[in-house]
């Protein structure tokens, strides 16, 4: 009998484990889904898909490569953007930094270079001085740069950050968040999924993004 009970228990312990995998994402598991849905960006069957990072967050210098690959192959079906995640407040720098090329239309052209300058240089952009600094040394006419970083809509953009990061619930990064209602990150994934290999982690967090866009475009069939 003891045995009997031994096997049962190592059976739910294995259909529990089959039960847990990123190409079939479970909410509340590897996922979770917003109280309040927000609005969205994209339009008709594309499915927005938001990226909350930090500039010097290493996960998301690690994460970048995959990402960009896998926005590449999402193609058509989504529209994708970041938001930085201000952790230090108000007048986090690194937010400041990203509101103002995004305003200046230049962050995607930059983006990469600012992760080098953090994660291959070592150089800390953590002050207005940094940043400025930075922006002049990259080609940035220093007036246009300083003018925008000072402006009223950048400024009030920052001051707003901490609100907006709160309403899609997201305090670490990089997490995502898609179609205005489903947040995933690879730390909900390791967690649902123990064992998985460290370097396996950033594919089957994606493999999760995969799931949660076709559940999004199913439903606005």
């Amino acid at each position: 009998m003891r045995l009997l009970k031994i096997a049962l228990v190592v059976a739910g312990l294995c259909a529990a484990t089959a039960f847990a995998s990123p190409t079939a994402p479970r909410n509340g598991a590897e996922y979770t889904t917003l109280k309040t849905p927000q609005p969205v960006q994209a339009q008709g069957q594309k499915v927005e898909v938001i990226e909350f990072f930090m500039y010097h967050c290493p996960a998301c210098y690690a994460l970048e490569p995959d990402m960009l690959a896998w926005v590449k192959k999402q193609g058509d079906n989504i529209v994708f953007r970041r938001i930085h995640l201000p952790l230090t407040g108000e007048n986090d720098p690194e937010a400041h930094m990203f509101l103002t090329l995004e305003a200046l239309k230049l962050e995607e052209q930059l983006h990469a270079k600012i992760l080098s300058t953090w994660h291959v240089e070592r150089r800390r952009l953590n002050s207005d001085e940094a940043n400025i600094d930075w922006a002049v040394k990259n080609g940035i006419d220093k007036q246009k740069f300083t003018s925008m970083y000072t402006s009223f809509a950048v400024m009030t953009r920052l001051k707003n950050a901490g609100r907006v990061a709160s309403t899609y619930e997201v305090n670490s990064t990089p997490t995502m968040v898609v179609d205005g209602r489903y947040v995933t990150n690879p730390t909900m994934v390791d967690a649902s999924n123990p064992g998985t290999p460290r370097q396996q982690l950033n594919a089957a967090t994606l493999q999760v993004l995969d799931a949660l866009v076709a559940q999004a475009r199913a439903g606005k069939k």
